[in-house]
């Protein structure tokens, strides 16, 4: 496969994975930002709900060059619709279009299809008509566009090299996501000693859970109250939650053994190296670490595993 296919494949999928998940994000600090809230103690509290969004995706700096003023509206007009902001819902879509549009060989009509009539009603929305409609009707919408993507592209592509690509893009950008919510709750918002096991620090783990599926699952494996130690190892160990670091991994490190060969083995040492630690891990020894220490390595290593696999495979040699 040429570059520039598995580069606009690969792209295409991140992009449209990361619609999704800044979706997820805006949904849950939309619902959050609805409960009555006090910070009891000014400096340790924990932060507005809307920063939240910003923080997690690392667009705080650029959000407050545009926006002298942190409101609701400013974050959703944003990361929703800001032309300006590459990581917006609209930015992300019309992005996994182009690419779509520029391989259209490499998938399938229904593949091109979906993807093209989600970035139509895309383009014609503006903020007042998702006010009119209801934020979380919106942000429904786009979480929902992204799972018929991915049940398109499951039910009629063929594996081949391209699927690979297309898999390695969206669990790369599942992992970073994952653990970067994981890591704002932990170590960004941590509320003050006051709030720690009361009912904000509950709300806070519950809307976590939430922003990634995760709250039903919980409920059902641990029939207990939400705790930080529990919820890490959901998020981080347990290879049958969806978007846990370890199931990402288990995805990434399976792609890896299809795509790689001789010439490829310092990828495959890295993503095995990164998977082993997470299914040998223990709760415990991570606590005992550190848990934003071991999720800041993480987001280092997938980082460093992204830049070998586009250096590799993504980026032409002459």
């Amino acid at each position: 496969m040429l570059c520039r296919t598995a580069n606009e494949l690969y792209w295409m999928a991140r992009h449209i994975e990361r619609a999704e998940n800044t979706a997820r994000l805006l949904d849950v600090t939309y619902r959050m930002s609805l409960l009555p809230y006090d910070a009891v103690e000014p400096g340790l509290a924990w932060a507005e709900p809307w920063a939240v969004p910003l923080i997690t995706s690392g667009l705080a700096t650029a959000f407050y060059e545009r926006f002298p003023q942190l409101s609701a509206e400013s974050v959703l007009r944003y990361m929703i619709l800001d032309a300006g902001n590459p990581s917006s819902i609209f930015c992300c879509l019309r992005a996994a279009r182009e690419s779509a549009r520029a391989v259209r060989g490499a998938i399938t009509s229904e593949m091109y299809e979906d993807l093209n009539s989600a970035w139509l009603e895309m383009r014609g929305q503006n903020y007042d008509n998702i006010q009119g409609s209801g934020v979380s009707e919106f942000l429904g919408w786009v979480k929902m566009r992204s799972h018929l993507f991915r049940g398109v592209t499951f039910g009629t592509m063929l594996r081949d090299e391209g699927y690979h690509f297309i898999r390695l893009g969206t669990h790369i950008e599942r992992g970073d996501n994952t653990a970067r919510i994981l890591d704002v709750k932990y170590h960004t918002l941590l509320p003050s000693v006051a709030e720690v096991g009361g009912a904000v620090d509950y709300y806070q783990w519950g809307a976590l859970l939430r922003s990634v599926s995760g709250f039903e699952s919980y409920r059902k494996i641990y029939s207990d109250v939400i705790t930080p130690r529990r919820v890490a190892e959901l998020l981080i160990l347990r290879q049958d939650m969806p978007r846990s670091l370890h199931s990402c991994m288990n995805f990434i490190n399976e792609t890896l053994a299809a795509l790689c060969d001789d010439s490829s083995t310092e990828i495959r040492r890295a993503s095995g190296e990164l998977h082993a630690r997470l299914r040998f891990a223990r709760t415990d020894d991570i606590i005992r670490f550190g848990l934003h220490e071991y999720l800041m390595e993480f987001l280092d290593r997938i980082s460093e595993l992204g830049d070998e696999i586009s250096s590799h495979f993504l980026v032409p040699t002459f």
